[in-house]
C-alpha cells in the first residue's frame, strides 16, 4: 500500500484505535504504537550486475506493559504529517516493523474500519533473483526428457 492511500484512509477514520494484524492472523497487542517512522532508502546492486535502488517508508511498532495505551487514526497521521519533512513524498510503499518474535518487515496489505478499530492487515515479503535471466539456467522448471537442461555457467552470475 502506498503512504497516500494509507493516509487516506486514517484521515477518513480520525477516531478509530488501529489494530495490527500479521500474516498469520495473529494480533498485535493493541497497546503497541508506533515509535518510529523512517525512510528507508536501499542501494544495492544484484546477482546480475544491476544496481537498483528501493523506497519504503518504515513504521516500527513496540508495546510494552502500558496496556492502557491505544494508538488512534488521527494520532498516526499526525506522526506521519510530521514525518514529511524527510519522507518528502506520499508515492512510497509502507511496511510495518515488528519483533514476532525477531525483528521482520510486513508490507501493509489493506486496512479496513471495523467497529471502532482500523484493522491494518500485514502481508508477506519474498526474496527472489532479480537477474534471472543471467542466473538461472532456462527452461529450469520445464525438465524434458528429450534434451537435457542447459548447463549453469559459473562465474555469470551469483
Amino acid at each position: 500500500m502506498q503512504l497516500s492511500e494509507f493516509k487516506r484512509t486514517l484521515a477518513e477514520n480520525p477516531h478509530r484505535t488501529i489494530r495490527f494484524i500479521l500474516p498469520t492472523g495473529s494480533k498485535v497487542p493493541p497497546h503497541a504504537h508506533v515509535t518510529e517512522v523512517a525512510r528507508i532508502d536501499k542501494h544495492f546492486i544484484d546477482c546480475g550486475g544491476t544496481q537498483r535502488t528501493e523506497t519504503v517508508c518504515r513504521l516500527q511498532t513496540w508495546f510494552q506493559d502500558d496496556t492502557d495505551h491505544r494508538l488512534t487514526a488521527a494520532k498516526l497521521l499526525a506522526i506521519l504529517e510530521q514525518s514529511m519533512s524527510f519522507l518528502k513524498t506520499d508515492d512510497l510503499p509502507v511496511d510495518v516493523e515488528y519483533e514476532a518474535p525477531f525483528i521482520s518487515q510486513f508490507p501493509i496489505e489493506k486496512v479496513e474500519a471495523d467497529g471502532e478499530a482500523l484493522i491494518v492487515s500485514l502481508g508477506i515479503k519474498h526474496t527472489a533473483c532479480l537477474a534471472e535471466d543471467k542466473c538461472l539456467p532456462h527452461n529450469l522448471n520445464k525438465p524434458s526428457i528429450l534434451k537435457p537442461l542447459p548447463s549453469f555457467k559459473p562465474g555469470k552470475c551469483c
